[in-house]
């Protein structure tokens, strides 16, 4: 394990509380110390949720480690049946528990309760948050629907035609919407009123809004639709292979994607194929990619790094719909690392797959991109390096869960996405241009523009200042950094600001390199011509 100030993934077990929260009548009990019970700010705070997580802690004592914890386990099971009267009860134990192998779950198990009792079994000091949820979910389908596995089951045809059979509308399930993703609840909306446009009915959404009773009707849906493959491939998975439910691979984040997404869907049902034209030319990513003003932004940098899911998809939607260059993509979700690499390899780059934020900066520092596509940590990163950033993807902070409808799925989730990304662009051009300008005489002394620190008349002064000194105050050698001359600043003001910090930082570089002690607009010069040579 390491200590570090922030983290992508909790432990696995606010995964599985992710799954308990997201559902009806499912409580959770979880065997952990005084301390780990911190994970109820996350559905409080983030989530903007009006109640708590029906979650139920043991909170043993180090006193109570020499008695019979056991004990202490089956009445606080007992204590949460009586009180909160579960339809289904999960029992797990936090990663400090786990350390004194209590096994709650069996204890739970020969308690004698009515109600289907899930042991969770979540490797704290291997697996993590993502990991967590989807296992819990794939536990509790399996649990609740084992019973109900046909005993054989008949070669079934990759197309599903159930529905034609008996005569009514096709119906799927939505599966992999969660508290705690991103933009779940706003996708899960979005993507009922997609599939309702072309007469397809939903059966069950799960986990966010089931309760145990929904999920045993999972099996009378005709395909099963994967809308976050961190959460639901596995339960997909092993719902295709015991009542032969096939599930959809393509996730509809972009125009592009949304528009196959429907024909794969369609495909699985035996539906003739849809016309998508006219919805697609209604959105406003598309009218945009095909306008003017989508010239000032062709190819423009970006670095993508977020959970597997967010990522391919915006890497997709930044190459093929946006016209960027993606310089680079990664993701932290280790178990679509596979899927991410190949991505990535198709973009002539290597994946970045690390859990290090750290890591993460530092390669944005080294690519110097023009927009970042990231999570809240790379938010942070990208405003140290004054580099316009947009939230694609958990972790996530309750600015990202907003009061409206923001969709991330879908028609309207590609016009959210559109606007996402590009006004951080547009405003950093803005940004540029007061930059060019800023000595008009129409400009007032000093003027700034809203964002203050990047734009006006001493931004670069400042922002060159206070650049030297974090320089100055990390490095460990003794090596003296060169002064900017006034010319120097009036040369280095006129390049762009989102290569401007690369360009400085290559200059002085080279300074130190040559020798120089002051830096003027011939130093500048020198510099640019020695690392083009």
């Amino acid at each position: 394990m390491e200590l570090t100030l922030w983290t992508y993934e909790g432990p696995p077990h606010v995964g599985a509380m992710r799954i308990a929260s997201s559902m009806e009548d499912v409580h959770y009990v979880l065997h952990a110390p005084q301390g780990d019970t911190y994970a109820d700010l996350l559905f409080t705070m983030i989530e903007r949720r009006g109640r708590r997580p029906p979650v139920t802690y043991t909170t043993f004592q180090a006193r109570d480690l020499g008695g019979d914890t056991a004990e202490l386990v089956k009445g606080h099971i007992q204590e949460a049946v009586d009180r909160f009267q579960p339809k289904a009860l999960l029992v797990g134990e936090s990663c400090t528990a786990e350390l004194i192998q209590d096994q709650p779950g069996s204890l739970a198990a020969g308690m004698g309760l009515e109600m289907p009792v899930i042991n969770l079994e979540l490797p704290a000091y291997s697996k993590k948050e993502n990991w967590g949820a989807s296992e819990t979910f794939y536990q509790l389908v399996r649990g609740l629907l084992k019973d109900k596995v046909p005993p054989t089951l008949e070669n079934h045809p990759e197309v599903s035609t159930k529905w034609k059979n008996e005569q009514r509308r096709p119906k799927v399930n939505l599966l992999g919407a969660s508290l705690l993703g991103f933009r779940c609840r706003d996708d899960i909306v979005e993507i009922t009123k997609l599939l309702e446009t072309y007469g397809i009915d939903i059966n069950v959404v799960a986990p966010l809004t089931a309760s145990p009773a929904e999920l045993l009707k999972l099996p009378n849906a005709d395909i099963n639709i994967c809308l976050y493959p961190e959460i639901a491939e596995s339960t997909c998975l092993w719902l295709k292979r015991n009542f032969g439910l096939s599930f959809t691979r393509t996730i509809p984040i972009g125009v592009g994607a949304t528009k196959e997404f429907l024909k794969e869907v369609h495909e699985l049902l035996g539906m003739p194929m849809p016309d998508t034209s006219q919805l697609a030319r209604d959105s406003r990513l598309t009218w945009y990619s095909k306008s003017v003003d989508s010239n000032y932004l062709t190819g423009k940098r970006v670095f993508i790094f977020g959970d597997g899911t967010h990522a391919l998809a915006a890497a997709k939607i930044a190459k093929e719909e946006l016209g960027f260059e993606v310089v680079g993509l990664g993701t932290y979700s280790r178990e679509m690392a596979r899927q991410v690499r190949a991505a990535a390899k198709e973009l002539g780059l290597e994946a970045l797959i690390t859990n290090d934020y750290l890591e993460v900066e530092a390669k944005m520092e080294s690519l110097a991109p023009e927009l970042v596509l990231g999570t809240q940590m790379e938010r942070h990163s990208a405003k140290r390096l004054g580099i316009p950033c947009a939230v694609i993807s958990t972790p996530m902070h309750v600015q990202d869960v907003p009061a409206r409808y923001s969709p991330q799925m879908g028609w309207e989730g590609a016009n959210v996405i559109f606007d996402s990304w590009v006004h951080p662009l547009m405003m950093g051009l803005e940004e540029h241009l007061i930059g060019m300008f800023k000595h008009d005489f129409e400009f007032v002394d000093g003027h700034q523009s809203h964002l203050g620190h990047l734009g006006g008349h001493q931004s670069d002064a400042q922002s060159q200042n206070g650049k030297a000194a974090n320089q100055q105050s990390k490095s460990s050698s003794s090596e003296e950094i060169p002064i900017w001359t006034s010319e120097g600043k009036a040369e280095l003001a006129k390049i762009p600001f989102f290569v401007r910090g690369k360009v400085r930082r290559n200059t002085e570089k080279y300074a130190r390199k040559a020798g120089c002690r002051s830096i003027d607009s011939e130093t500048l010069y020198d510099a640019k011509a020695h690392f083009k040579a």
